[in-house]
């Protein structure tokens, strides 16, 4: 049994009993009857009933939040009733060993060891842990990219002006040549004095997927350390932290793993532990410790539980079975797209550098226009982007989404481009 597969096995056992995962969603309630396991189509129509949908719009921006289907939703309120029924006593006894129970579970999930992981609240805080707590010295330097997440390239010119970091930005390209183009991107701004590169597993504003194994293995070369954001990542396409040799990893649960808003999680390789200085003192004293860098107070625990709930909901799926379709709704809405006139796709067309995320732009008309024009004249819900080589609205379907809604947005998308 490989490493991954132990984790996981092992994982499912620790938690199974304490915090009642969903189990086989067979029949847990009237509203989740059986999941139809032959016919694919028939598969998802049933999925797409495990979901609220407002009839106001077509929601295609599930990037920001992912928002939890109802059987998930239905244990975050049980286990919300049980904090609150317990109160005091759930949170001095039991709230941390389901913590790390949890966090054991994700671990296999993610293809890491658990005592290198930690649950933290989004992937700001994930990332920004790292930032924040690296052992800065003057004009050391960073590199990151101009279409990195706004909130990480704010807080490493807060280091730049707090310690003197020197920070290199560069710009990715839309549709690169070659896995080789993008590393020699970061290659060619690594110095003496580089210490930290940060890259993004899959760019959030258009959902190109970067060679993150190829980029650290260079890195490692010259002995600078990567940070790696994925946002976007877990829950969404298959994830191993340890076949892709980074040092750092952050991501958010509330995304692509359907978690409640408010759960992330951080991954550090045990070696990198002792350096960084957490942002809030915490208990543990021991600097081999990863929970020394995680004090987040007194916190809404019945999020962390629910984390339990949706990889199951996740496992009833199945993680490949899921990329699968996301990759092809993307597909679907994106190839019907890229020759049209007027129309840019800003997302790579080998299906291996993308899955479930693309953007798209007109050039008649300015990203923010063009969101407005989708929900005022088509009920069509997405995002504009307009900021360094991408302009066009991100359009992030669900596994609840169907053909029908993108055909709708293809025929928007194709009556914007004709006008003048």
């Amino acid at each position: 049994m490989d490493k991954r597969r132990f984790f996981k096995t092992l994982g499912n056992v620790a938690v199974g009993t304490t915090l009642m995962p969903l189990s086989g969603y067979s029949n847990t309630s009237d509203e989740c009857s059986s999941y139809p396991l032959n016919d694919d189509e028939e598969f998802w129509k049933r999925i797409r009933k495990d979901y609220d949908l407002k009839p106001d719009y077509i929601n295609l921006e599930n990037g920001y939040y992912n928002f939890v289907p109802k059987p998930i939703l239905n244990k975050y309120i049980e286990h919300i009733k049980k904090v609150n029924y317990e109160a005091s006593y759930y949170m001095r006894t039991e709230q941390w060993d389901n913590k790390n129970k949890v966090a054991f579970r994700l671990s296999g999930l993610v293809g890491c060891s658990a005592e290198e992981l930690v649950i933290t609240r989004n992937t700001t805080e994930s990332l920004d842990l790292i930032i924040g707590g690296f052992p800065w010295k003057k004009n050391d330097e960073v590199i990151f990219a101009l279409q990195d997440y706004g909130a990480m390239r704010i807080h490493f010119h807060q280091m730049r002006d707090r310690y003197g970091i020197i920070c290199k930005e560069v710009s990715i390209p839309n549709h690169p040549k070659s896995d080789e183009e993008l590393v020699a991107l970061y290659e060619s701004e690594i110095t003496e004095q580089t210490k930290l590169i940060m890259v993004c597993h899959m760019v959030n504003i258009t959902g190109q997927i970067l060679p993150i194994r190829k980029i650290c293995d260079m890195a490692h070369k010259y002995d600078v350390e990567v940070l790696v954001d994925g946002a976007h990542c877990i829950g969404h396409i298959d994830v191993n932290i340890d076949q892709l040799n980074c040092d750092y990893y952050g991501s958010s649960l509330h995304k692509w793993l359907s978690v409640p808003l408010g759960a992330g999680m951080l991954y550090v390789a045990k070696k990198h532990i002792p350096k960084i200085w957490p942002l809030l003192a915490e208990h543990e004293k021991d600097p081999t410790k990863i929970r020394r860098l995680n004090h987040t107070g007194t916190h809404p625990v019945h999020t962390d539980l629910t984390i339990n709930d949706s990889i199951s909901y996740l496992e009833m799926i199945g993680l490949e079975r899921k990329e699968s379709r996301l990759r092809f709704i993307q597909r679907y809405w994106s190839d019907s797209l890229r020759t049209v006139e007027n129309v840019i796709v800003n997302t790579p067309n080998d299906e291996n550098r993308s899955c479930g995320i693309a953007n798209v732009g007109l050039t008649n008309m300015n990203p923010l226009d063009l969101a407005k024009a989708l929900l005022n004249e088509f009920q069509i819900w997405t995002v504009g982007i307009d900021y360094a080589n991408v302009k066009g609205c991100r359009i992030t379907p669900n596994i609840y989404t169907t053909t029908e809604e993108l055909d709708k947005f293809v025929d928007a998308m194709k009556t914007l481009a004709r006008r003048t």
